[in-house]
């Protein structure tokens, strides 16, 4: 069974938009998935891996984070009583604690860890660090240091400065200040779990458009997004052969007009994650169909034989000087190196967390998305013109 090697993220805003404020061009973001056999090599990164005993993939998460913030005392310091709460009995593989309680409030979040019977002499065995999505909590104990909790994951950033930790009885008590305060919490560390009770009040219903030169891997990506999000999937493949009642050809030329006239219908749909059809003659190959797509976050699974996030910026890169329509429209480009179906809801969690950094980075894109739909779909997307917009006058504007 490949193992699943590593998840970063790319901001292509860094190389693509010279000014994204100039020309009102949206962030957007790559994931670099891989499933490969041999471990990455990319020495320019700080690399944490967390080697488990576990039959799921094991990942390597490449962030670039540090360990030198301060050690945080003991404070007096009560409880908050505002918190929601929420226990869990598992967490995801980037943590070494399996029990814990966490909380969320409105400017900062609470994580409860059983010490039980640790034997340690006072508060000053306890060793808390955190940095933007990173924390470990260790404590020392007959001579060696055990880590209670270590992720790189957390849900989201936090301001390190000013993390608050104390001893309630029996517990750890950890406080963190959320560095986006309106971000409500489902989880301390990112997950599947996490992301998909989380995306909604990011989305706001807005649909999902899976593209790429498979397929299959887009059926199968989109189905399980929908599942996750409690949304309706959508097979634009399933669509074209329940209305004509045949199988299609996959290399029809007339396949593009007729996704095309599906995915016009569906541009008005919300709470929707639709796969659209792979290869050379889908709707996603022709400039002036990517006018229904822009109705909802558009996310291209590329395979690629990139090892590292380097070799995936230059190949992104190349498909962009090249004029490919999927790598210059879609807002979010997740790749992913080799294929296994196993290991689809990786897929999909990689693609909701790019989603994640992309609204994150601009809260009104979901509404955009809502108006550009009101408006017609008419391919303005992303500097939408008022009403009355005369798009002859302009040309294609997917061109």
């Amino acid at each position: 069974m490949p193992k699943l090697s590593s998840i970063s993220s790319i901001w292509l805003s860094k190389y693509r938009y010279k000014d994204m404020a100039a020309t009102g061009a949206v962030p957007r973001v790559i994931t670099l998935f891989a499933l490969s056999q041999k471990p990455m090599k990319i020495p320019q990164f700080s690399i944490q891996t967390l080697s488990l005993s576990t039959s799921k993939p094991i990942f390597t998460s490449l962030t670039n984070f540090s360990l030198s913030c301060p050690r945080f005392k003991s404070y007096n310091v009560s409880p908050c009583s505002t918190y929601y709460r929420l226990s869990c009995n598992s967490i995801s593989a980037f943590t070494t604690n399996s029990n814990y309680e966490f909380f969320d409030g409105s400017s900062e979040v609470e994580l409860r860890l059983p010490l039980g019977s640790q034997d340690f002499q006072s508060s000053r065995d306890i060793f808390v660090d955190a940095d933007g999505t990173f924390l470990i909590v260790r404590i020392q104990r007959s001579g060696s240091l055990a880590t209670l909790i270590e992720t790189n994951h957390l849900f989201e950033k936090v301001k390190p400065a000013e993390t608050i930790w104390f001893i309630d009885d029996d517990q750890l008590v950890i406080n963190l200040k959320k560095q986006d305060p309106d971000l409500k919490w489902p989880d301390i560390v990112e997950s599947w779990e996490s992301l998909t009770a989380g995306a909604m009040q990011l989305l706001k219903g807005t649909s999902i458009y899976i593209v790429g030169s498979s397929t299959e891997i887009n059926q199968k990506v989109a189905r399980e997004l929908a599942v996750g999000l409690g949304y309706t999937p959508l097979d634009t493949q399933e669509l074209l052969e329940t209305f004509l009642k045949q199988k299609i050809d996959s290399c029809s030329d007339c396949l593009a007009e007729a996704e095309g006239a599906i995915l016009e219908s569906l541009s008005s749909h919300v709470r929707a994650v639709v796969s659209t059809l792979g290869g050379k003659h889908g709707a996603a190959k022709k400039a002036d169909k990517w006018r229904h797509l822009y109705a909802g976050f558009t996310v291209l699974l590329s395979q690629t034989e990139a090892v590292d996030e380097d070799l995936a910026k230059e190949e992104t890169r190349r498909y962009i000087q090249d004029g490919s329509l999927a790598y210059m429209n879609a807002d979010v480009i997740v790749k992913v190196q080799g294929w296994d179906a196993d290991h689809v809801k990786s897929v999909a969690q990689a693609s909701l967390s790019a989603l994640k950094q992309l609204i994150l980075s601009d809260k009104k894109l979901p509404g955009k998305k809502s108006l550009y739909i009101r408006l017609g779909c008419r391919g303005d997307w992303p500097n939408i013109k008022p009403p009355g917009w005369d798009t002859s006058a302009q040309g294609d504007a997917t061109s």
